[in-house]
């Protein structure tokens, strides 16, 4: 059994991944939940520096999430009990917040795995009612099972991606403050600017690498059943087996994701414009709502599309494994199925 080629890949991802369609909104909301969840103590804290110290409310409140945090936590240096309390607080909503997150991902993680073993060639296939309830895997008790099956190891995924987070950002900000206290000149400076843009760029594309390795790690444990650390043995095999593949799917979606970045930055653009206009622009407020909600739910589709695809590439490597493993006789069950339900070496979780 040769591997799929990285269309069939795409279209079997996406097809997973939209008859799936829970999935998509179930994530959207822990995502919206999160991010509501880590506005509560920055705005919080905003408040209190606008009270104390007499700053703008709307200057804070200016900008990213991580320009308002660095904007509040700079603010509050000269109040060292209030920067502690508002770093805690932050700090206790991260956590919180991403074991939500962690949570979900498995029960999606489950759910996906499912609806692959269960699907036949769908990507070969045209589109029927068949078609869709044969893949569609989404129920509550699958995906709460797939939550408590998940939780501890991906809690502790998740845990150290974080530890990654701060040592990545960390060393970047030292390399930073560091080379800028070296610079002196204006024509050493200018060089040094050129620099830190060099080295924001690479902590993007690391940041872009250690999230797309997270990602892999998560389908690896879900499909080996296994610990943490067979599991990235595991994977280390999967990813000398299959990087062409791998590369390609992550290349295309990447691809995808800027396009869907730049097209949402322009028409919020344009709906902005519009909202300067009096009257006119209440009535776009509504459209810029939907906006915001069509965006998160065509990213976290773009996601569980790449998901599904390395779900589909894993299980196919697994399986291919698994024959050579026990050789005729795992083959001869494979070709007993019935319908050629097991597809790409589908497995169960965990077999």
């Amino acid at each position: 059994m040769s591997a799929p080629s990285i269309k069939d890949l795409l279209k079997r991802g996406a097809l997973l991944a939209a008859v799936n369609w829970q999935t998509v909104v179930v994530q959207f909301v822990a995502e919206t939940t999160f991010q509501v969840l880590l506005a509560v103590p920055i705005v919080g804290a905003a408040i209190l520096v606008a009270v104390l110290l007499g700053a703008d409310l709307a200057e804070l409140l200016q900008g990213s999430m991580r320009d308002i945090f660095t904007t509040i936590a700079s603010a509050l240096l000269s109040e060292p009990v209030a920067l502690v309390a508002f770093v805690t607080a932050f700090s206790l909503v991260l956590l919180g917040g991403s074991a939500l997150m962690f949570v979900v991902k498995g029960g999606t993680v489950e759910v996906l795995l499912a609806a692959h073993t269960a699907a036949g060639p769908i990507e070969r296939r045209p589109f029927s009612i068949e078609m869709y309830r044969e893949a569609s895997r989404f129920t509550l008790q699958r995906f709460t099972a797939g939550c408590s099956r998940l939780f501890r190891p991906y809690v502790i995924l998740g845990l150290g991606l974080m530890v990654v987070y701060g040592v990545s950002i960390g060393g970047y900000l030292v390399c930073v403050v560091s080379g800028y206290h070296m610079m002196g000149g204006r024509a050493l400076m200018v060089g040094w600017t050129f620099i830190a843009t060099v080295l924001a760029l690479a902590l993007v594309a690391w940041m872009t690498i250690v999230n797309w390795l997270y990602l892999l790690m998560q389908i690896a444990i879900a499909v080996e059943g296994t610990g943490m650390s067979d599991a990235a043995r595991a994977l280390i095999r999967f990813i000398r087996a299959e990087f062409r593949e791998l590369a390609g799917v992550f290349l295309i979606v990447l691809v995808l994701v800027i396009a869907a970045t730049l097209a949402s930055f322009l028409a919020w653009s344009g709906v902005g414009l519009v909202a300067f206009v009096p009257l006119i622009g209440l009535a776009v407020f509504p459209l810029q709502i939907a906006a915001l909600v069509l965006r998160g739910l065509v990213f976290e589709y773009l996601g569980l599309t790449a998901l599904c695809s390395y779900v589909a590439l894993y299980a196919g490597y697994a399986g291919r494994r698994s024959q050579g493993a026990h050789g005729a006789e795992v083959v001869g069950r494979q070709e007993s199925s019935a319908g050629g339900r097991v597809y790409w070496g589908g497995l169960t979780p965990g077999s």
